[in-house]
């Protein structure tokens, strides 16, 4: 039966839905895409540039042959890989691609499936539906997966789809993750937003997160959905996450986006710290107690963040919201280093409450 062996390991997974240059270090990743019912154009270079991120992977970029071609000349060698991602929704692949796909999982191999809104092999049966887009919480059912350990059990993901229906089976599967309309108390049931399964001595994540909308695609852009898709891509290539939490990983409060897919780092940080208003986001202030909590036995680490901290206190263009907030933080980690400047602002009547607080500490 065509496609049979490969239909026995996604089945297994989710029964009823499972829906560029190569560089010469990272684990070698194989991107799979060319056929979908959404813009596979954007879904498959936003998951390249994801991945690619992390620095941990070494991506490539794999066409099928457009819809209405001949499927049976698609026959990519999978034994090169350590990784596959599968962002594809199309004809059905011939048999010997199937059952090449079924031993690399078998040998060790590690598959993606990405953002599944139906099963690629098999027809999805009647009553599995679709919702409309909402933003919606996140709640991890297991937290002590390498996936999901150390994240927030609770998480805002923006104007994304939730598949309805979704029955899963299979040994071994777990649900890491699930969300619902209108939270998880809401009208409906819980649904499966992620979930991961280990076949002979491979593994599968699966994310349902991540749909494009061909509008501003907050659901790619989310960093929960962003950190997640990486550290379940490492997990199915190699058992393990080596991967830090990073500080903007959303909360239950609201969601967080990153525009170009990009983790904050220490230059973007400094750039953005000193135009800081207390009704905006306080990202930047998150990444950067998290930076000196990281740092708190290394002196080095701390002197070169108070350096640029006491930059900050010295632009003229840096606002006095952003000023507070870089005082608050020197009032128990700075050091002589930032005295001078901190007295300097002591004539700025808005500073002058938080300018003695912060002197009276630091003395």
């Amino acid at each position: 039966m065509k496609n049979k062996y490969l239909i026995l390991i996604l089945a297994a997974m989710l029964i009823a839905f499972l829906p560029s240059c190569n560089t010469s270090t990272g684990i070698k990743t194989l991107i799979i895409t060319g056929q979908n019912e959404y813009n596979w154009m954007v879904s498959s270079e936003a998951v390249k540039n994801i991945l690619d991120e992390t620095g941990l992977f070494s991506t490539k970029l794999l066409l099928t042959p457009p819809s209405g071609e001949d499927i049976s000349v698609f026959n990519p060698n999978f034994s090169k890989y350590e990784l596959i991602v599968v962002d594809y929704h199309g004809a059905a692949w011939p048999e010997k691609t199937s059952d090449a796909l079924m031993e690399f999982i078998n040998s060790g191999g590690g598959v993606v499936l990405y953002n599944p809104k139906s099963e690629p092999f098999i027809q999805l049966p009647d009553s599995v539906s679709v919702s409309g887009r909402n933003s919606f919480e996140v709640r991890n059912q297991i937290t002590s997966h390498p996936v999901t350990d150390g994240l927030p059990v609770r998480w805002f993901h923006p104007n994304d789809i939730i598949v309805r229906g979704l029955k899963l089976a299979g040994e071994g599967v777990q649900v890491l993750a699930s969300a619902a309309e209108g939270g998880q108390r809401g009208a409906r049931n819980p649904e499966p937003v992620i979930a991961v399964r280990e076949a002979g001595k491979g593994r599968i994540f699966a994310t349902m997160l991540g749909s494009p909308d061909d509008n501003e695609n907050q659901a790619l852009h989310c960093a929960g959905f962003i950190v997640t898709l990486q550290r379940g891509a490492e997990w199915a290539a190699t058992g393990l996450v080596t991967q830090e939490v990073p500080s903007d990983f959303p909360t239950a409060a609201g969601a967080v986006l990153r525009p170009d897919f990009k983790a904050i780092d220490f230059t973007t940080a400094f750039e953005n710290l000193g135009s800081y208003e207390i009704t905006a986001s306080t990202k930047y202030f998150t990444w950067l107690q998290s930076q000196i909590r990281k740092a708190s036995d290394d002196k080095d680490a701390l002197l070169k963040l108070e350096v640029k901290m006491v930059e900050v206190l010295k632009s003229s263009s840096a606002t006095v919201d952003a000023k507070r907030l870089i005082l608050k933080e020197l009032s128990w980690m700075g050091s002589e280093y930032c005295l001078p400047a901190v007295k300097e602002l002591s004539s700025v009547e808005e500073l002058k409450d938080q300018v003695d607080f912060t002197l009276e500490r630091l003395n």
